[in-house]
């Protein structure tokens, strides 16, 4: 049989691994014994762990690596004479594992940090332990120099949370040792205010023990992974003995499963979960977020318990969600050994498989790699060379290690993408090499005036307080970090604007949207969904009369086959390259205008959906630069024609739940209270809100009346020119609307501040429970003389910005008078040169 499955043995053998799970190795001197590297016992109880299976197994398994006795008395001589480095080097080069992540969080005498293990294995990743830096903050004195309350707490934690986001690659909780799995994700503050009390009350150092701080905790950390995109690690199953393993089953764990805020967060149940096994099998197999690792059960129990172990993962989860990793901690060996025992049982396990037909041997090998290695460069978005002939050499530390997170070569860059004030998208590019080496973690310069700049001059407007006297941090948010569609060999990643890694700068739009949103959140428990229809142009280039101009693409009418037929090359680009980034595209068609198309994208949170919306005007314009083409999202290209719109739809969402529409048909607006009292908000500062959603004196020639853009400053339902209508997808009661969508929005506004705007105002409907006025149901030109009109002008929509109180407070004072600022050069600018919005279409 052996020489039947010769070819897998030989697979197995040959992959490189990516060990999703470890901890920190120890100095020689540190306290923490030898003997516990090959037990979960400790204390008294350590005395028994060399009459246990695995023990004497692993204890063979070193002598025999380092040619000593089998005895632990000389293998620990042999340790101390070789010198840490040279046996290390030793185990991790058998163990031929090329990516680590190590969980930091665990507590060892004399632990070596993240950075020392980086000359042994080629990549390193940190994966957070959110107790442990719960505790550390906790321990930390209060910044206001009070006792720690829930909310100082919570700003202190999910600050620094995001401040670390672009070092990690996963978090991690711990949540099975301290209060057990059947965690609480709706657990209430005052339930959480009273466990914090209680763990201040027992003293420094902190421990974090009560269930619902915990839960809490957990619960702030899911929020972040769902936006984020970041994994969660969970720690189920067996460990030492402060883990009641009674709480530790993962079927613990279908209330989090099944709370449909965290459908999308990608959840790891580590250790095999034994010896409840079975039951995390189950859980693989019927949720699609949940994906196993089979880290210290390998090699932790006997022979038979490892196979049976792994044998009832795979009885039901599928091949592609189960990951490899060592547990290894404080000692090299815990690494070797972890390595080569999952080779063994995992060819074991496969080759019993594939004898009883439930795999082909090309089956079994796909299944290894993907076991090894693949599964875990796709779930931790590590963007590792997958290639299992990669040579032993790489692991040599004496090689440079580098950090693949891009394929480094003379070509290969980073495109860092940030949104400034006036909505134009500018990038710095960087090496690839140089960006896995500093940038991600230490961003780079920039100077504070690129936020007050302009759209005709690339420096400051005057009354922003921004100059070229002063420098910023443009810090990778590695969670939007894309391989570029149309250009394989480079990435593109958002990034955030900090005074200093940890301090977020009060002009970044990215963190104005977060501060914003958080209101919504901790206020009133709700969070906002926007999808956008994205309106643009698609021109050529022209000679005429010996000069250059550029001239509709089409000149189709709206919806037309033959405009479609025209375009449809650029489309098999754009909306393939649109999906490749987690973009959902809902349809697209051709507009009004000669050579305009439109094109919607899927709802998602606010923040994802602003991120989305700068990944796709990017694809669109790069994809049609590269058909010979010029795609514009200018407002109003001509002055003859229809202007384009980045028209928004937005919801409210709680609990998983949209609460924007009416429960049932009673309701004479057919959206609910909440709805109606936060887009009574909307449409009472819609006035100011357009300084920031339509940023242009060019916006302005597109928001007339007649021209489905929202002129006057009324609602109506499905009444498409009203500024904001209230909306509703095929196949919903009549009556009831899901959503409202807002006209104003165009295509040269920031994404991010045009969404923390409107959601400001919402806040303060919701605070001071307005009502909507009548709906408007006929075309609200037909009735101008009982309506107002939105400002006509920049001018106007900056006078009432100008005396909005409360997008002042919300979005920052500070923030607000470099937009007015912006505005007013613009207004300024253009008045005096009526004919430069043409040069527009080249900026937006």
């Amino acid at each position: 049989m052996e020489l039947e499955f010769k070819e897998l043995k030989e697979a197995i053998e040959e992959v490189e691994l990516v060990d999703a799970h470890g901890h920190n190795l120890v100095a020689l001197d540190s306290s923490f014994p030898f003997v516990g590297t090959f037990s979960e016992a400790n204390g008294d109880a350590l005395t028994f762990a060399p009459h246990s299976l695995s023990f004497k197994r692993n204890l063979r398994e070193i002598a025999q690596l380092y040619g000593t006795q089998v005895s632990l008395e000389a293998i620990e001589e042999h340790r101390k004479t070789s010198g840490l480095d040279s046996f290390t080097t030793k185990c991790f080069q058998e163990a031929r594992i090329s990516a680590l992540l190590i969980d930091d969080g665990l507590k060892l005498d004399k632990k070596h940090d993240i950075e020392w293990h980086r000359n042994f294995v080629p990549f390193v990743g940190r994966v957070l332990r959110i107790e442990t830096l719960a505790e550390q903050i906790l321990d930390e004195e209060c910044p206001d120099a009070s006792s720690w309350s829930l909310d100082s707490f919570t700003r202190a934690f999910v600050e620094r949370l995001n401040s670390l986001v672009p070092e990690i690659v996963a978090l991690k909780t711990i949540a099975a040792y301290r209060s057990g799995l059947d965690i609480d994700t709706h657990v209430s503050k005052e339930v959480a205010e009273k466990g914090l009390a209680e763990v201040l009350q027992a003293g420094s150092p902190v421990r974090i023990g009560n269930k619902g701080l915990i839960d809490y905790i957990v619960t702030c950390c899911l929020e972040l992974a769902e936006r984020c995109d970041l994994p969660l690690q969970i720690h189920t199953g067996f460990g030492d003995r402060d883990l009641d393993l009674r709480l530790s089953n993962p079927l613990h764990l279908r209330s989090l499963l099944e709370d449909k805020r965290f459908a999308k967060c990608r959840i790891v149940l580590l250790h095999a979960a034994y010896p409840f096994s079975k039951e995390a099998s189950f859980l693989s197999s019927v949720y699609t977020q949940v994906y196993l690792d089979f880290g210290l059960a390998v090699p932790k129990l006997s022979v038979h318990g490892m196979v049976s172990s792994v044998k009832e993962l795979l009885d039901l989860a599928p091949t592609k969600k189960v990951m490899f990793s060592t547990d290894g901690y404080a000692s090299p060996e815990t690494y070797y050994l972890g390595a080569k025992k999952a080779r063994e049982i995992i060819f074991l396990v496969l080759r019993d498989a594939c004898a009883s037909g439930d795999l082909l041997l090309m089956e079994a090998i796909d299944a290894a790699k993907d076991i090894f290695s693949r599964n875990s460069i796709e779930f931790y978005k590590l963007n590792l060379n997958t290639n299992s002939s990669t040579p032993r050499s790489i692991i040599s530390p004496t090689v440079e290690m580098k950090e693949p997170d891009v394929q480094e070569d003379s070509s290969s860059f980073v495109r860092i993408i940030w949104v400034d004030t006036s909505g134009q998208q500018r990038c710095r590019a960087v090496h690839a090499h140089r960006f896995n080496k500093s940038v991600k973690k230490n961003g780079v310069g920039l100077t504070v005036v690129t936020m007050g700049m302009t759209s005709f001059a690339d420096g400051p407007a005057e009354e922003s307080n921004l100059t070229g006297v002063g420098e910023i941090r443009l810090i990778p948010d590695l969670s939007t970090k894309q391989t570029i569609p149309w250009t394989k060999q480079e990435s593109m990643v958002l990034a955030d604007m900090y005074l200093k890694p940890g301090e977020a700068w009060e002009y970044c739009p990215r963190e104005t949207l977060r501060r914003v949103t958080k209101v919504l959140k901790d206020e009133f428990d709700l969070v906002m969904n926007a999808g956008f229809e994205n309106e643009f142009y698609i021109l050529k280039n022209v000679v005429r009369e010996g000069k250059e101009e550029y001239v509709p693409f089409d000149f189709g009418p709206y919806c037309s086959a033959s405009s479609f037929d025209a375009a449809s090359q650029i489309f098999h680009d754009i909306v393939p390259a649109l999906e490749s980034l987690n973009i959902t595209v809902e349809q697209f068609h051709a507009e009004s205008g000669k050579g305009q198309f439109e094109l919607s994208l899927g709802h998602t949170v606010s923040s994802h959906a602003a991120d989305n919306l700068v990944y796709t005007r990017e694809v669109i314009r790069s994809v049609s630069r590269k058909h010979g083409l010029l795609a514009t999202f200018v407002p109003k290209y001509d002055l003859c024609d229809i202007g384009s719109g980045s028209h928004v739809h937005l919801s409210l969402w709680k609990n998983g739940e949209n609460v924007f529409p009416a429960s049932d048909k009673s309701s004479s607006l057919g959206i609910s209270s909440i709805g109606e009292e936060f887009m009574a908000g909307v449409l009472f500062h819609l006035p100011s809100i357009v300084a920031i959603i339509a940023p242009l004196p060019n916006s302005y020639d597109r928001l007339q009346p007649n021209t489905w853009s929202g002129a006057f400053h009324c609602w109506g339902k499905e009444n498409r020119e009203a500024a904001i209508r209230t909306a509703s997808p095929p196949g919903c009661p009549d009556g009831i609307f899901t959503n409202f969508e807002i006209k104003s929005f165009d295509g040269s506004a920031n994404p991010h501040l045009g969404l923390a705007a409107i959601m400001a105002a919402g806040i303060d409907g919701l605070r001071r429970h307005l009502k909507l006025p009548s709906p408007i149901d006929v075309n609200p030109a037909d009735v101008a003389a009982t309506l107002s009109r939105l400002p006509e002008s920049l001018s106007e929509a900056v006078e009432a910005l100008d005396k909005d109180e409360v997008l002042h407070e919300l979005l920052g004072q500070k923030l607000v008078v470099a937009i007015k600022a912006v505005r007013k050069s613009e207004v300024e600018y253009y008045s005096k040169n009526p004919d430069a919005y043409k040069q527009l279409i080249h900026r937006y």
